[in-house]
């Protein structure tokens, strides 16, 4: 069943069909022009020289067009060092410095191990280690820095070397002393 055409109405084929006969879908149709879609953007386009993107003449409650071309972002007037002008940098932020009291914690805690060949002199640089240690974790809580792993290899290095000196030192007046309570 088809309804009668509504009064004014007429054939957007203009193949002078009758209004109640359906228009043959192979004619080219009249009536408004579909709007053009935005052109390619020119790569070759002299760039902006202060990286500030002109805001578009659009006004802010105009429905967004899907199909538009989108703009390129904003670039900063000078690029980062080491990076390429218009581009990201990348997603990892800069790792914090390394504290250098806990780098000196470890190396004296090392030194301190070594020391121990020393007749005890290991044991009074371990000390020496530990208290570096000890200074340098604080300096990491406090500032942010990197380190901390160092710090705590400086504190039980020298803490281990000041037990085994002091061990040794008792070792060694104990040989003595029984030494000397012989009857030769």
């Amino acid at each position: 069943m088809t309804y009668p055409p509504p009064p004014g109405w007429h054939d957007p084929a203009g193949s002078g069909q009758q209004p109640s006969q359906p228009a043959d879908p192979t004619l080219p149709m009249s009536g408004p022009p579909v709007p053009a879609q935005p052109g390619p953007v020119d790569p070759y386009a002299p760039a902006n020289p202060y990286g500030v993107q002109q805001p578009p003449a659009v006004s802010p409650y105009a429905p967004a067009d899907p199909y538009a071309a989108q703009q390129p972002p904003a670039v900063a007037p000078y690029a980062q060092p080491g990076q390429a002008p218009g581009y990201p940098g990348y997603g990892y932020p800069p790792a914090p410095p390394t504290n250098g009291m806990a780098v000196a914690a470890m190396v004296i805690g090392i030194t301190g191990i070594m020391g121990l060949c020393g007749y005890g002199v290991g044991g009074i640089i371990g000390v020496v280690g530990a208290i570096l240690g000890h200074i340098a974790k604080r300096q990491i809580r406090e500032r942010g820095e990197s380190g901390e792993g160092m710090a705590t290899a400086g504190i039980i290095m020298g803490w281990i070397s000041t037990a085994i000196a002091v061990l040794a030192t008792i070792g060694i007046i104990i040989a003595i002393v029984v030494a000397a309570n012989q009857n030769s």
